[in-house]
């Protein structure tokens, strides 16, 4: 199996609509080590919708007891993903929290996203769902939408959709 992994990223967020903002991001390197961090709301990020928060099991306290401020993560980010680019196969919601962390921690961000379509044919991309579901559903107990987990899986997802066309 020669295919190289992409490096994968996921954002969880405090709701969906306007003024929701990152929550938790979450990413996988190309050798698979993942790291994920619980961003703490900063002053004014005051979007929360209890409906997102039933999907990712991400309370409020969580982050303010746990979460890092987006300048400390922003700085991580920068140092470990340095001149890379990450995959996101949700990219218009991935890149715009990405963008308001950036933002808020008033760092120019180091490294791009894209989407992970341009790494797949249309042949691929019409199983990637369901290739992710079936994975998901062989994950007993692991929680769905933590960042962590979820990069995981796609990356497995990636590595199963490209054994399709070998």
């Amino acid at each position: 199996m020669s295919n190289s992994l992409p490096a994968i990223i996921d954002l969880e967020a405090s709701g969906f609509g306007r003024g929701s903002y990152p929550i938790e991001v979450g990413f996988a390197l190309e050798d698979r080590l993942v790291h994920s961090f619980l961003i703490k709301p900063p002053a004014g990020w005051d979007h929360w919708s209890d409906d997102a928060e039933q999907v990712h099991g991400i309370s409020r306290e969580l982050l303010q007891r746990e979460g890092k401020t987006p300048r400390e993560i922003a700085l991580i980010m920068n140092e470990l993903l340095y001149g890379k680019v990450l995959y996101s196969d949700a990219w218009s919601f991935d890149s715009s929290w990405l963008a308001r962390l950036f933002d808020e921690a008033e760092l120019v961000q180091r490294f791009r996203i894209e989407t992970i379509n341009k790494l797949l044919t249309p042949e691929q991309m019409e199983v990637w769902h369901d290739t992710k579901e079936m994975l998901w559903q062989q994950q007993e107990g692991v929680n769905r939408h933590r960042a962590a987990n979820d990069v995981k899986v796609l990356q497995e997802t990636y590595l199963r959709v490209m054994q399709l066309g070998d």
